[in-house]
């Protein structure tokens, strides 16, 4: 018997305002749209982009997967196009959602002159700084690499007159509020601002004031994480814990999985007796390099595996559409975290399954 069965609510289905056509942006900008194959606005898109088109500094609230990365993108890329000397920094918690950021960025700029930078951990610093040198349209990056280059003055502040800060509400889970605090400090007054966040808690309202001058709150409605997902227990009974993990794997219904555990060792150690045992399973945690862990990443999105194992920082930037089951192989330590986790499967309207190992 199911523990909590999915319930996806009744949508009132919204009604955009615009088509991608309607926005006052350059006719290349269109056409690269249009080549994505996107023609309908996403709510957070169709509400914020003609704001951040007119400059204003914007609050945007709405959940990982809404779209929220076009929201911001089109409009700055059109910034650009108009402004060729203008400096765009964008501030993510992750590396997986920096090296996203910039992928979907790099996506809509075919035939525009705007260079990207990738600012990140785990990857050479002096090839960052070299490019920064060139002195990048957008540079994308985490808040501890921001921070390292700024003090070694390989990246002035003070000349991005225009900023994002993505999934706040993570950066502060993550402990980068000083980072940003930091950060924001170095950058000129009169500046363009952007916020996003999943949620307004009392500490990202701190930031969002410092942050911002007379924001346009938006706010998108979206249904829990729960709401697409079946949640069950397993109760292990003193079973050795691969063998029950090992049991539910070969079910024909669990097509792609995610397990969750608690530390870097023991995820590796599990994914490699997964491989002794015949899946294909990879991981991906913090002691592996950037571009390990972007390779692990592409793997699974690709189908090349079927199990990824993760700790729960790592897993910050896991945007993958069909995961068919999360497995918390350890427990999580905050409810928060088990609602993060589970929310990477039951997307795009899809049921998913999570289901919790307990001894």
């Amino acid at each position: 018997m199911l523990v909590k069965k999915a319930e996806p609510q009744e949508s009132n289905e919204y009604i955009p305002q615009h088509s991608f056509a309607d926005f006052e942006v350059s006719d290349i900008l269109k056409k690269n749209i249009a080549q994505k194959g996107y023609s309908t606005p996403t709510p957070i898109q169709d509400k914020a982009i003609p704001h951040v088109l007119a400059g204003r500094d914007v609050i945007g609230l709405a959940s990982t997967g809404t779209g929220k990365t076009a929201a911001f993108m089109i409009p700055l890329l059109d910034k650009v196009l108009k402004n060729p000397n203008e400096k765009i920094l964008i501030i993510a918690p992750t590396r997986e959602l920096a090296v996203q950021i910039m992928d979907e960025g790099r996506s809509f700029s075919q035939g525009i002159k705007a260079f990207f930078t990738l600012v990140i951990g785990g990857v050479n610093i002096r090839r960052q700084i070299s490019e920064l040198r060139r002195r990048p349209s957008f540079v994308v990056g985490t808040p501890g690499r921001l921070k390292d280059l700024a003090e070694r003055r390989a990246l002035f502040l003070s000349d991005y007159n225009t900023i994002v800060l993505d999934e706040v509400d993570r950066m502060l889970d993550m402990g980068f509020i000083h980072d940003i605090r930091s950060l924001v400090a170095q950058l000129p007054q009169r500046r363009h601002s952007l916020f996003f966040s999943a949620t307004m808690t009392d500490q990202a309202r701190g930031v969002a004031s410092e942050f911002l001058q007379d924001p346009i709150t938006i706010e998108i409605a979206s249904s829990r994480a729960s709401d697409h997902v079946n949640q069950d227990i397993v109760n292990v009974r003193g079973r050795n814990k691969i063998d029950v993990l090992h049991d539910i794997l070969i079910r024909p219904e669990v097509q792609k999985a995610l397990v969750f555990g608690r530390t870097k060792f023991g995820m590796e150690k599990l994914s490699q007796k997964l491989v002794d045992r015949g899946f294909k399973a990879t991981a991906i945690h913090g002691n592996k390099t950037q571009g390990q862990r972007q390779r692990a990443l592409n793997a699974f999105k690709r189908n090349e595996v079927s199990v990824l194992l993760a700790t729960d920082v790592a897993s910050r930037g896991i945007d993958v559409s069909d995961i068919s089951h999360v497995i918390n192989y350890e427990l999580p330590e905050t409810y928060d975290d088990y609602i993060h986790r589970i929310g990477r499967t039951g997307r795009a309207d899809q049921i998913g399954t999570a289901l919790t190992f307990i001894d």
